[in-house]
């Protein structure tokens, strides 16, 4: 079986660098796709970049994994070139994600996408919700994303979240930044809100946060979701957030008790000269990886 998509390539970066087993995409388990898609940020842009630098730090992550006791690479992990979306009107663009995540979803792959800004979401949940009925979203983030529109734009990535709920609910983690047109919709809408200033109140607050979503589950990862000295590469960093501790918490729990189809990591905004958050997101893609291969869930 060849690669479903036809789209205008490169030569990728390989996620691993040169890995000692290269995979194709025939048998590889997951697809990693780069999306440097940059269209609608509204303070730091930058996040065209973050694929391609994300990729580069990917070589020096190490292929063991000390919690999980596994190396995973071996099941697959193909990376295919970046979509390039630049010659593409907005609503194109939007189209051609949906467009190409659906022939990846059908190829039956796990499929984990690199942004770019955070607007790439909802026409990847779109395209998994057609597949998969009943899905739900885990969204980490420290912004809601569910204003209707931002800047007379639907598709901002301001309005992420609001596009995603047209197609699935969503549980929504580490939420720090939230407008009062937010606030005021939210108990309208298809949503479960764990407030960072609040939700460690209750120490089991993982646990109702797995237990909100429905069986089978995207989850999309804003960087910013993260504490901003650990995650400081974002484009509107916040006070708060989560550690790195309590965010493999969540995922490794979320891949044990449901079936999670695909992921996205977004809005990395590289700092020219620092390296450790491009490593960060690159350690945190494999750890989705892992998490995957070794939760015990099939497709």
């Amino acid at each position: 079986m060849s690669v479903p998509v036809e789209y205008d390539r490169t030569q990728p970066h390989q996620f691993g660098g040169a890995l000692p087993e290269p995979r194709s995409f025939e048998d590889s388990a997951a697809i990693i796709l780069p999306v440097p898609f940059d269209r609608t940020t509204s303070y730091v842009s930058g996040t065209a970049h973050g694929p391609r630098e994300l990729l580069l730090a990917s070589a020096q992550v190490e292929l063991w994994d000390e919690e999980m006791q596994a190396d995973v690479h071996p099941r697959g992990m193909f990376t295919l070139p970046e979509l390039d979306l630049s010659a593409l009107a907005l609503e194109e663009a939007i189209g051609e994600i949906r467009r190409v995540t659906g022939a990846l979803f059908d190829a039956g792959k796990f499929l984990v996408t690199l942004g770019g800004e955070h607007s790439i979401t909802s026409p990847i949940v779109a395209a998994a919700a057609e597949r998969h009925p009943g899905l739900s979203v885990l969204q980490i983030d420290a912004h809601a994303d569910l204003r209707d529109a931002y800047l007379d734009e639907r598709h901002s990535h301001a309005c992420a979240m609001r596009r995603t709920l047209e197609f699935a609910p969503i549980v929504q983690v580490g939420i720090r930044n939230i407008s009062a047109e937010e606030a005021v919709l939210v108990p309208s809408l298809d949503t479960t809100i764990f407030y960072d200033w609040n939700m460690r109140d209750d120490a089991d607050w993982i646990t109702r946060a797995v237990d909100a979503l429905s069986d089978t589950v995207y989850v999309t990862i804003d960087l910013d979701g993260l504490e901003p000295g650990l995650m400081p590469a974002v484009g509107t960093p916040e006070p708060g957030g989560l550690s790195w501790r309590e965010l493999t918490t969540l995922l490794r729990r979320t891949f044990e008790r449901r079936r999670v189809i695909g992921c996205d990591v977004v809005e990395l905004c590289p700092i020219p000269g620092l390296a450790s958050p491009n490593f960060i997101a690159a350690k945190l893609v494999y750890k989705l990886l892992t998490y995957r291969a070794t939760a015990g869930r099939d497709r």
